[in-house]
């Protein structure tokens, strides 16, 4: 077969009449291709071997796959080993194929595991990479899945599958330049196999991007569930990411699967994947590296093939300098990163998240409402939305409740500085909500205020958790993360708050907890 600038081989020919009888067997089915590029071709005679009849190992030295009936089967896998000499040639490969615009799959063989390299090589049009020397059940798994991605795309563009609408998710769509870039990042990792990591404030909506990345992945038939690490210890996290053997602990009287398990052939969304405990962080790093994992009380290997997305708002390379998130494990999260802007810098996007959730609540509760009046619309963009997407959605269910007419006007539109300004507290003390932290950052004053609005609560409950939360009009699970996001001390009934001043000007004002 002639090639421009290269000729193919097909290296199974080299294996003889025992090789041919051996593709043979399989009657009927065309085995997958495998369009090797590189430089050691007894590697490719070792590859052809090892992967069996299911696929047909041809080398192409340096050039791209022909634009035969055979190119929607066809995975590249490109050797970019050190010492293989086929560095430049190999790059310039990856380019050459992503301009042709052709759906095929790209694998690159790298030296060793680099996750910075493996970042860099999937923006630049990889599917994935494999490490030298493979291991060629894994290697055979990863071929199948970038087999079925080509297929997938032969007849959709990957850009536009699964959604008519750039900015859709589900059944919001969003028409802001910043969900834009970050849906767009997310077809783009959606296009590869690889972890990818979400940041963005609480409310966001990172879970829907996860979500997104599932639905326009070839993972979509598969389950897809959602984990949060935040409040659990060690065992905890392990039991209900691992799982665990009968008889592993007290209570343990049947074997439980865990959520890798449960999410195998799909994506595992771990959020607030900075909160899980360092113990447990070692063992997901092995699963993320060899994809196998004991359970609890067990000893024998389960393997396990899961795409993982993480989300967090916290940022996790101060904590990694802190040593209270692995070095090793963030590089192996963020191979893909995508950062979701809070509402307040998408502003322009509110009023179509407003008329969706509207939509939906009103169909919800059987109303007939239209949309809403100017000044409505003009609050709505006018406030700031610490919560996000989760407090605009909140807001418009309260208005939808509230309204009793046609439309959803300003009165019906209740925001958070309006219930925080008309707290009433009890034996005539007063909690101010106005800042005075002259020249302070938006976010300084915000956790000051959540210091002296959850500082206040707990006073006035005694010490009582449970019933500061209920004052807070929230779980208290959260409260109890809060106090420790603010770095709270414990308060106990007959303590107090008291304020001191700090000793430098301008400084933000400090709590200790002190005996009535």
């Amino acid at each position: 077969m002639i090639m421009n600038r290269a000729f193919s081989v097909p290296i199974n020919a080299y294996h003889g009449e025992a090789q041919k009888s051996c593709v043979n067997t399989v009657i009927g089915q065309k085995p997958n291709r495998v369009w090797l590029c590189g430089l050691d071709i007894e590697f490719g005679h070792l590859l052809a071997r090892e992967l069996g009849p299911r696929f047909d190992v041809q080398f192409g030295f340096g050039a791209a796959p022909p634009a035969d009936d055979r190119i929607h089967n066809t995975v590249v896998l490109i050797d970019l080993r050190e010492t293989g000499g086929f560095l430049d040639s190999g790059l310039r490969l990856i380019d050459e194929i992503g301009k042709q615009g052709r759906p095929v799959a790209i694998l690159v063989i790298l030296t060793g595991d680099d996750p910075i390299r493996r970042q860099s090589l999937i923006e630049r049009g990889a599917y994935d990479t494999v490490c030298y020397p493979p291991d060629f059940v894994q290697l055979q798994a990863l071929l199948e899945r970038a087999h079925t991605w080509s297929s997938k795309n032969r007849q959709t563009d990957p850009l536009n599958r699964q959604s008519p609408h750039q900015g859709q998710v589900g059944n919001v769509v969003e028409v802001s330049d910043g969900w834009r870039e970050v849906m767009s990042l997310a077809r783009k990792a959606a296009a590869c196999d690889a972890t990818t990591l979400i940041t963005g404030e609480t409310g966001t909506g990172k879970e829907l991007v996860a979500r997104a990345i599932h639905e326009m992945s070839q993972r979509c038939t598969g389950p897809f569930l959602a984990f949060s690490c935040a409040n659990l210890t060690d065992t905890l996290a392990d039991d209900e990411l691992f799982g665990h053997e009968r008889g592993a602990f007290t209570g343990a009287i049947a074997p439980h699967l865990g959520h890798f398990e449960a999410a195998h052939g799909g994506t595992l969304f771990l959020d607030e994947i900075g909160d899980l405990p360092l113990g447990s962080q070692a063992k997901l790093l092995r699963v993320l590296q060899e994809k196998t994992f004991e359970r609890l009380g067990g000893r024998a290997a389960r393997r396990v093939d899961a795409r993982v997305v993480c989300a967090t708002h916290r940022d996790l390379l101060l904590m990694v300098e802190d040593h209270r998130f692995r070095n090793d494990l963030y590089y192996r999260l963020d191979v893909v990163r995508i950062h979701v802007p809070p509402l307040r810098e998408r502003r322009e996007a509110i009023p179509a998240l407003a008329h969706a959730f509207l939509s939906r609540f009103a169909q919800q509760l059987g109303k007939k409402l239209e949309g809403f009046t100017s000044a409505a619309l003009d609050a709505l963009k006018e406030h700031d939305w610490p919560g996000n997407v989760r407090e605009l959605e909140n807001t418009i269910q309260r208005a939808v409740v509230l309204a009793e007419g046609t439309t959803i006007d300003s009165e019906h539109v209740v925001l958070a500085d309006k219930i925080s300004a008309t707290l009433e507290l009890p034996r005539g003390r007063e909690l101010s909500v106005t800042p005075e932290l002259t020249g302070a950052s938006y976010e300084e004053q915000v956790r000051n205020f959540k210091t002296r609005l959850i500082q206040h609560a707990i006073t006035e409950a005694k010490g009582n958790k449970s019933e500061a939360a209920r004052r807070l009009s929230m779980a208290r699970v959260h409260l109890h993360r809060l106090i420790r996001q603010l770095d709270l001390a414990e308060i106990k009934q007959g303590e107090s708050w008291l304020e001191i001043e700090s000793e430098e000007n301008n400084d933000i004002p400090r709590y200790i907890c002190a005996r009535a």
